[in-house]
């Protein structure tokens, strides 16, 4: 038996379908910034993000972009024995880099053969008339996503995180972006583990999803990485993560309650750094925990949309949103 298979719907499995073969994700890094980081509207850092933005390899801002497309295919492809890939616009806020940079990001990672699509990571409040131009445009050339950190639907845990915008833009952007782009592929990321998280918020999480043209999703567990301000709060025992079994429950329980279509990314995050991670200690072990969760789940008799259902106000004919709408940046 297939325990993935028999439990939930995972990434690989979509990308096989349409691509038709493995595909392997390269993760680049283009900008250094983002709007919390940059103080507009007097913002604060996100209280979970480190120094290197959620990259997935720090070292990745000392090189090119064609530098670290090439590093990375070298070493996947001698590892995996991989042949297809997507470009992972993934580090801070990829829409910060302009217009003009960005086509050319995207035209030398398309120029590679073996790139068989983009995904780029974004903030929902980061989006512009002009972007979505570009997005249209380009996902009419090639397969396109673009991951959106909602993290939460709730206001109390948007402010937490110290976002910077209101749960409900998350929302609004995810109905922009399809809108104006189809063929864009939508993706949202969300944070378990929060204090005072109820186990009714996750369950709304898994229906609101349900309920928005969402393609695929990405859950994370909140963990403390150093300089952070989750580690102040850690620190003065104001802040305690969540147990790997108490996660794993919080996982089946969305996944229970998710539509059976819709792809998942991952079940939880892994520190970009080791030295860097403060706590939880299990959160160190990516394949440990990803088969922690998973025996979780199977002894749950978790199958991903078992329990699935729809909130009808979140029709997209009901939340008509025009392109004339979107504020750019300031």
């Amino acid at each position: 038996m297939d325990q993935v298979k028999d439990t939930y719907y995972p990434i690989s499995r979509h990308y096989k379908k349409t691509f038709g073969d493995r595909v392997f994700k390269i993760p680049v890094s283009i900008v250094d910034t983002c709007p919390n980081r940059m103080g507009l509207k007097k913002m604060e850092t996100c209280i979970f993000c480190d120094e290197w933005g959620s990259a997935a390899y720090e070292d990745s801002f000392e090189k090119t972009l064609k530098e670290q497309i090439e590093n990375y295919h070298d070493k996947l492809s001698k590892k995996y024995n991989a042949t297809n890939f997507v470009i992972y616009f993934q580090a801070y806020t990829n829409s910060l880099a302009g217009i003009e940079k960005l086509k050319s990001y995207y035209e030398l990672a398309l120029s590679y053969p073996f790139v068989k699509g983009i995904i780029v990571g974004t903030r929902p409040d980061c989006l512009s008339p002009a972007l979505l131009r570009l997005w249209q445009e380009y996902s009419e050339r090639t397969y396109f996503s673009v991951e959106l950190g909602v993290q939460s639907f709730f206001e109390e845990q948007v402010k937490f995180l110290k976002r910077g915008h209101a749960a409900g833009k998350s929302i609004e952007a995810i109905y922009q972006i399809k809108k104006a782009c189809p063929k864009v592929e939508v993706g949202i990321h969300f944070i378990f583990g929060m204090p005072n998280e109820t186990d009714e918020q996750i369950i709304e999480s898994a229906k609101i999803t349900n309920s928005l043209p969402v393609d695929n999703v990405k859950l994370h567990n909140l963990h403390v990485l150093k300089n952070t301000g989750l580690e102040v709060l850690y620190e003065k025992g104001m802040f305690e993560p969540v147990s790997l079994e108490e996660y794993s429950r919080k996982c089946a329980l969305f996944l229970d309650h998710l539509k059976a279509d819709i792809p998942v990314h991952r079940l939880g995050a892994l520190a970009p750094r080791w030295d860097e991670l403060i706590a939880p200690s299990w959160n160190r072990y990516k394949m440990k925990v990803f088969q922690e969760i998973l025996m979780h789940l199977n002894a749950r008799g978790v199958k991903q949309g078992r329990l699935s259902e729809e909130l009808p106000n979140y029709a997209l004919n009901q939340f008509p949103v025009h392109l004339h709408d979107i504020k750019p940046l300031p």
